[in-house]
Parts: C-alpha cells; structure tokens; sequence
C-alpha cells in the first residue's frame, strides 16, 4: 500500500473487515491539511475538535466556582485535579438555560436540564410518541462535515439506552437519558459498551463482514491488529523514522485498548451493587468512564470523528458512590437543604467527575497532533451541567469549564466572568462559527459569545 496514495480514502489500514484510522504523522501531514478544506480544521489546517460532557444534579457552588477573575484566579476544593491544567481551560461563570426552567410547564427541572443542555430549546412536556424538542448544537456540526470523517460523531453514555417511557413528572424519558439530537424529535442513541464503541470505530465493510472479522477475531484470539498487519508493514516503510516509532507506538495502544476491553466483559457482575451495568461494560464507574474517554480520544487521534458527546450521567441519577465513601443517592443528597453533611458529599462527588474530567484532557494534552499541537490544544471541550444548585432546581449560573484552544481561537488560563445572565447558547454560536459553520442563531441564544 502506498500511504499517500491512499489519503484520498481517509488514510485506512484495511484488512478483513477491520479498518483502523492512523494518527497524525509528519509524512501525511501536509496533505491532510490540503484535503480538509476550511471546515472542522484548525488556521493550520489541522482537524479541530468538538465535544461535551455531561455531568448530572449540579454541584456544590461554594467549592465550584473559582476565587478570582482572568488569569489571575485560584481553583476551588473541587477544582484541585485540575490545576496543573489551568492553563488549558477557562471557567465560565453566567451562563444560564433559561428553557430549562419550569415555566407553565411545573416539576421535571432533571428532564428539560438534559433536553436543553445541547438545544437551548424547551422540550415539549410529553411522556408519549410526540416528543420535540430541537436539533442539538453537536449535529448542527455532524450534518456541516459528515462527508469529512467515517463517522459524523459519536454519542457516548455510562447509562443505559431509553428513547421512551414516563421518566421525570410527566417528561418522556427519551429527554433524560439523550443529549444529541439529530431533529427536533430524534434522539441519537448513545453507546455504553465499550467493545461496541470499539467495534463501531474500528469495524468495517457490512455488517455481515464485521460480524465475520468479530467471530474469527474471539475464535482465534487474535487482535484486530493481526488482520492489518500486512498493510501496516507496508506503510512502516514509507514513513520517516519519527513516524515509524509513532505508528508502532499507536498500535501499541490500539492493542492494550482492545485488551482491556475484553479484560472488563469476563468480569461478569457489576462491582457496584446498588448500580446494575449492561454485561460486557466494567462494573466500576470510574474505569467505565475512562474506557470510554480513551475510545473518544482514539476516535479523535485518528479522525474517525471531529464530533462527540459523552453523558457521563443522566440529570436526576441517584448513583451511590462507595468508594468515595457515600453511600447516599446522587440525586437525593443534591436537594441538600444546606446541610453541611451533605453538602460535603455533594463536593465529593464534583470532585470525583472533575478528577475523570482531568484524565480525559491530560489523555488529550499528552497525544500529539498532526501540526506538532495536541489533540488538546485543537480541541473545543464544553464541560458542564444543566443545573446549578440541586436544591433549588436553578439553571442560571451553571457550572461550565470550556477546554481546549480550538486551536487557538480560545484564549485559556483564565476564569471569565460575564457579569450578567448569558444564553449557553451563545457560547454554541461561537463554538459553530469557529468550527466553519457560520450562523448567528442558535437555540435560544442573543448573539456570539464575544471575545473577551
């Protein structure tokens, strides 16, 4: 196989069935840039990113937000697996969804919290088949550069799939446990099991071939990696030293990722007693995660996708989380009533998300992208919940950490403050503008975030 020649069909090492996307090498490298035109690309011309993570109940505001303003600002308690990163990410205070709010509407703050999040839309109060609520910012992107990438995006979950039923005081449960939309009332369904996230990124051909390449894969307990390896011998000989190590390094991790996947689906039962997992998934929450963080930077490193969403939990989760030592349901200790015990355990838990928050930038920080940048720095990360506090159900001031430089169209190393009630949706203005998709609406935003 002639790597150059072979750009023009995304750069795949093809075998039976498999296909498998290459990092960012410098012997490709100025031909991807001349490939991808001007949408999804960076000012250099590499990929640029976007993704959102979701997190469940709001957050303890008092060890949240950050003591200070720009550059010169000090991280919360729960902040703290963070600071070797501020130089990576902004904090925002002021945004608000004002949808999400319940208006004539009355309870179900835990459903519009997650309907509204990537829309800025208001859902319509239904339990039934009619669900509305808008496309979502994520697949206002997808639809702009499906025909740039194997997959438009991908949708990621910890939780288990729902597209109806009755879920939060009347709301289909398809609001809560969906944040991409690719209509007004179509959700896309996200994926838990990490084998099947593999399957999907690293799958090819139809299905019937992918289910062949499966079943000779278990039969024969050979990686993926055996069924390119003809081609990637090939390729090692066309690249640079630099790129030789590089590739072989990426496999590696191709490989391990792959191992342990197969390692979390013989653990049968989940750990976690009190939270059943779909089987083939790890039973600990956190490894569960972080499986999935590593699928979403292997689909970034090899431009499988520039596009995804990850609901680390839906919003109204009652999740326990033992091993930080509380027992108590997620949901039921967020309506705290400002009691300091609970309180307390409330700031355990945004600790513990921000500490998965950390690993999945310094995965990104640490994997080098085809300019000599990271994956980080090319990169438009939006962290954040729908809810502010849990106890009053408030949706203005919500906690959100932007991370990534979007390849330098964000300036990083600061907590902006913007002083006043913000449309989320503004911030999506901004984000879709600098991907290449130009609008000046979006959801129920007022303009731009501007530049500040």
């Amino acid at each position: 196989m002639n790597p150059r020649a072979g750009l023009d069909r995304r750069k795949f090492l093809r075998g039976i069935g498999a296909a498998v996307g290459l990092p960012a090498m410098e012997s490709l490298g100025p031909l991807m840039a001349a490939t991808t035109g001007s949408l999804a690309t960076t000012a250099k011309g590499s990929p640029l990113r976007m993704a959102y993570l979701y997190i469940p109940n709001g957050v303890n505001l008092e060890h949240w937000k950050p003591k200070g303003k720009g550059g010169n600002y000090q991280l919360g308690k729960s902040m703290a697996a963070l600071e070797k990163l501020k130089g990576d990410m902004q904090i925002y205070s002021g945004f608000a969804h004002k949808h999400a709010y319940a208006g004539r509407d009355g309870a179900g703050d835990h459903a519009r919290s997650n309907a509204t999040f990537l829309t800025g839309q208001r859902a319509k109060k239904t339990s039934g088949s009619d669900i509305k609520v808008g496309t979502s910012v994520d697949q206002i992107a997808a639809r702009a550069v499906q025909n740039q990438t194997r997959l438009s995006s991908l949708e990621l979950t910890c939780d288990g799939v729902r597209k109806s039923g009755r879920c939060d005081s009347g709301y289909s449960c398809a609001y809560q446990f969906n944040l991409s939309w690719r209509s007004e009332n179509q959700p896309n369904t996200p994926e838990a099991n990490p084998r099947l996230v593999f399957e999907r990124l690293f799958g090819a051909g139809s299905v019937e071939e992918r289910a062949k390449s499966l079943a000779q894969r278990r039969a024969t307990q050979k990686s993926i990696l055996d069924f390119i390896s003809d081609d990637a011998r090939a390729m090692h000989k066309h690249l640079g030293r630099n790129d030789q190590h590089k590739l072989e390094e990426y496999l590696t991790g191709v490989r391990e990722i792959e191992r342990q996947v197969q390692k979390t689906e013989s653990l049968g039962a989940p750990i976690d007693p009190g939270v059943p997992a779909p089987q083939g998934q790890p039973g600990d929450y956190k490894d569960h995660m972080r499986l999935l963080m590593d699928m979403m930077v292997l689909a970034f490193q090899t431009d499988s996708t520039r596009i995804s969403t990850f609901l680390l939990a839906h919003d109204g989760s009652n999740r326990s989380f033992k091993d930080i030592g509380v027992s108590e349901g997620h949901h039921n200790l967020s309506h705290h009533k400002r009691k300091k015990d609970n309180l307390e355990k409330i700031q355990k838990i945004d600790q513990f998300y921000i500490e998965q928050l950390a690993y999945f930038m310094e995965k990104m920080k640490s994997t080098e992208d085809v300019d000599g940048k990271s994956l980080l720095h090319n990169s438009m990360i939006v962290y954040g919940s729908g809810i502010a506090d849990g106890d009053r159900h408030s949706h203005s001031d919500l906690p959100v950490i932007v991370a990534g430089n979007g390849g330098g169209a964000f300036e990083t190393g600061r907590h902006v403050d913007l002083g006043e009630e913000v449309p989320l949706s503004n911030l999506y203005v901004r984000m879709l503008n600098e991907f290449g998709v130009k609008t000046k609406r979006f959801g129920d935003s007022t303009g731009s975030l501007k530049k500040i």
